[in-house]
């Protein structure tokens, strides 16, 4: 979907809490509330576990039930311990008792929420055939998959819309055994649509209303059920059932709608809720303690897969960052952890979710466009972007700059951008409106238009978004151009002495030319949480995605003006890739069961390409060569990942050490003891290397394992280095006898200190990258590297 941007704060603030008893003279707030023995509650029930918290509240609490009430969780799977309401000298109170190893108060941070063609343009067959047919080819994935079935997805977001085609259950098996959730009753939503592909249901409020007081239910449901849609699109993009002559509002991108693993099953742990008294296009909210209490379930109930389209809207280090925390312990029971960059592009610095135990996914396009062009009355056409239902009549209408019929005393800053209340109808009357991007949203520049008076608007880029034209849903005829073609179009209207336009009808454009490119919303690196790991990982089709909807949403999101009900929409972010790869990390899941988690995010950044559908680099907005700030390791090839020839392989104790060198393990809730000897945490096996301030030279540490078809196989070493510097391996030839086989190696990186200046710039990074190559095997790992000023 598009960034949906934190309406409330820009970082985090701190809300207080008003006591629960009249007694209470100080506020209360929510504190988590750690213990040193994470294996002690492996063998309790959750109501053995929350009797335990309740005696520790009890001891500060004035009665036993204010004690119970302001128990919020208690965690069993993750961090061992409670969230509870707190006042700092209670929080003082339980940090001095036995066996308490943390007590910090929750910062509240508020978290927001970030296919018919995109499958097919990754190579994967849309259709369901008998999961019982296996192929044993790259070209049948999804047989050799099984379609997913029986793996387990944990979608963590704003619930599900069960009543969608894309959930139906028809000719799937039963539950597999091995789960162990449950379908939560509520608001609209009982056990009973919980069916064979969603096997379970939860949702979890206590942390919002602890914070923003009850639910109105005339905002969301007080269950699973999804009201926003962001929740059920995702969940569609994974595992969504094959639905045939699906299309959104107007007809556009019509086909066959299907999730990357449509017999995969879903669990669905809804987490974000709308803000109170705003628009849901203005935002959503996902509070630490529920998410985490989400992700703990998750991990108990038994999914494989993670796919959480959430962040932050500023990088956070690990130990605040609560989806980091869920997500080590969820690799510790092996699951596999997806979750989307972040929708803070083109500026650099900007992505979320940059632990290296998770796959963190960036946004690019799809071979597929929708074209409104523009008719200028001089005959000349402009080519256009547009999703809009709404089509003009076949006649030129007046064509008009914003900035020209604005009302009196707006701001120059202002001017152009078509904001609130800020056209004169007089003027605007029967017109269409050239307006720009840079300021205000996109669907309220069409309403203000519409307001005024206009009969069509034009979306005109601004020189940062370059060609990324946004597809909208408006309310009036409306169409989108690159920055090169507003220019021609203010070009005209300029010039001309009676300029007119009108808007030829919407299509849809297949096999468009290049793709993939990149997003520019897609939130950039370097990663500036550890500048030694690479993010993000990858990236994946994230704009214009077809999938399904809630049917209680308009597709605009926009709670106050759009009644439209649609049962599939298109809707863009870094949160519809994130889903992509999920179904990625499913299929590799269901053919190599016993591979680890680092050894799937593995196979699919190595197997990544870096090519667009004309066979040159792919490029970002400004069509030029993207970079791995912007797509990690290339584009998702999801038949290539599933046979990548070697993997760099970790384990939970590799991330576990890593954290103990970066000195965060205990901020974790990690209470393993760190060893005395620790390796440099850039020696952390992964599968990209990033190098920030090098002086000279710097040796990283390797290792791969051999998981292909052959025993005895030789790989050479290949490298791509830049100008700046070189890159060599030791040794440079990996003899693997046997299948399962590990090898270690080291690459070396030196400068050429002839092309770096004293001046250098820690964060102007270089890139180049390496490969082991055996045939067609090409395990390729890209390399980024900043430097330290030379004498």
């Amino acid at each position: 979907m598009a960034m949906i941007k934190n309406p409330i704060s820009s970082t985090c603030f701190l809300l207080l809490f008003l006591p629960l008893l009249a007694s209470c003279t100080e506020k209360q707030e929510i504190y988590l509330v750690q213990f040193g023995d994470n294996t002690s509650s492996g063998d309790k029930t959750l109501h053995e576990i929350e009797n335990t918290h309740h005696s520790y509240l009890l001891s500060v609490k004035q009665t036993e039930e204010e004690a119970r009430t302001s128990l919020l969780y208690s965690y069993k799977h993750s961090i061992n311990g409670f969230a509870a309401l707190l006042t700092p000298k209670e929080a003082n109170m339980l940090s001095d008792m036995e066996g308490v190893v943390n007590v910090h108060k929750n910062q509240q941070r508020i978290y927001s929420l970030q296919t018919t063609r995109s499958w097919k343009f990754v190579g994967l067959d849309e259709s369901e055939k008998d999961s019982n047919q296996t192929n044993e080819t790259n070209g049948d994935l999804l047989s050799r998959a099984k379609y997913g079935e029986n793996v387990i997805v944990g979608m963590i977001d704003s619930g599900v819309w069960p009543d969608s085609k894309s959930f139906r259950d028809e000719g799937m098996g039963p539950v597999p055994q091995k789960w162990k959730g449950v379908c939560e009753n509520g608001t609209a939503f009982t056990s009973s649509q919980c069916n064979r592909k969603i096997i379970g249901a939860r949702y979890y409020l206590n942390g919002y209303e602890s914070t923003f007081g009850p639910l109105n239910e005339e905002d969301d449901y007080k269950s699973a059920r999804d009201k926003d849609g962001h929740g059920t699109h995702t969940a569609s993009i994974v595992a969504g059932r094959v639905v045939p002559r699906a299309s959104a509002l107007g007809g556009y991108a019509s086909g066959t709608a299907s999730g990357g693993a449509p017999l995969a099953r879903l669990a669905i742990y809804k987490a974000c809720w709308p803000i109170k008294g705003q628009s849901k296009d203005e935002g959503n909210i996902c509070m630490e303690v529920d998410m985490l209490k989400a992700i703990d379930d998750a991990i108990g109930d038994g999914v494989d897969v993670l796919s959480i389209s959430i962040g932050f809207n500023t990088p956070l280090p690990y130990e605040n960052d609560v989806i980091a925390i869920g997500a080590l312990h969820a690799v510790r029971k092996n699951i596999v952890v997806v979750c989307s960059a972040g929708n803070s592009g083109p500026s650099p610095k900007t992505l979320s979710n940059p632990a290296p135990w998770i796959i963190t996914v960036g946004a690019s396009t799809v071979d597929r466009s929708f074209l409104a062009s523009i008719k200028l009355r001089n005959g000349i056409s402009i080519e256009g972007h547009s999703i809009t239902p709404v089509h003009m009549e076949k006649t030129f209408y007046p064509l008009v700059l914003a900035r020209d019929v604005e009302q009196q005393g707006v701001l120059r800053t202002n001017s152009g951008y078509c904001l609130d209340n800020t056209l004169q109808p007089n003027k605007v009357q029967g017109k269409i409106v050239l307006c720009m991007r840079g300021q205000g949203q996109r669907l309220r520049k069409g309403l203000e238009v519409q307001r005024a008076g206009g009969v069509g608007f034009i979306l005109g880029n601004n020189e940062q978004y370059g060609n990324d034209v946004p597809c909208d849903p408006h309310f009036i005829p409306a169409t989108g151009v690159s920055y090169e073609n507003a220019l021609k179009i203010i070009q005209y209207i300029q010039s001309s002495p009676n300029p007119m336009a009108h808007f030829l009808p919407g299509k849809t454009v297949l096999k468009a030319k290049p793709a993939p490119s990149m997003a520019s919303f897609s939130s950039r690196g370097p990663n500036i949480i550890d500048p030694y790991i690479l993010k993000p990982d990858i990236t994946a089709p994230g704009v214009y995605i077809l999938a399904a909807w809630t049917e209680e949403d308009g597709p605009t999101r926009m709670t106050f003006h759009d009644k439209r009900v649609v049962k599939f929409n298109i809707f863009s972010g870094t949160s519809m890739s994130c889903p992509h790869v999920s179904a990625a990390a499913v299929l590799l899941k269901a053919i190599h069961p016993t591979w680890s988690s680092a050894a799937i995010r593995s196979a699919l950044i190595t197997t990544a390409g870096t090519t667009d559908n004309t066979g040159n680099p792919m490029t970002d907005e400004t069509r030029n060569p993207a970079n791995p700030f912007a797509m990690g390791s290339g584009h998702f090839n999801p038949k290539k990942s599933a046979d990548p020839g070697l993997v760099y392989d970790a384990s939970y104790m590799d991330y576990f050490i890593y954290t103990c060198h970066l000195g965060v393990a205990q901020n974790l809730t990690i209470t393993d003891k760190c060893p005395k000897s620790l390796h440099e945490p850039f020696d952390l096996n992964y599968p990209s290397i990033q190098i920030h301030r090098l002086n000279v030279t710097r040796t990283i540490r390797r290792s791969v394992t051999n998981v292909g078809k052959s025993r005895r196989i030789v790989y050479k070493f290949i490298a791509n280095s830049p100008k700046e510097y070189t890159i060599t391996a030791t040794p440079s030839i990996l003899r693997f006898n046997h299948v399962g086989q590990k090898i270690n190696f080291t690459i070396t990186v030196t400068a050429r200190s002839v092309h770096i200046t004293n001046n250098s710039d820690p964060y102007q990074y270089y890139f180049g990258w390496y490969a082991w190559t055996h045939k067609h095997y090409i395990v390729k790992s890209q390399v980024a590297v900043s430097f330290d000023s030379f004498p």
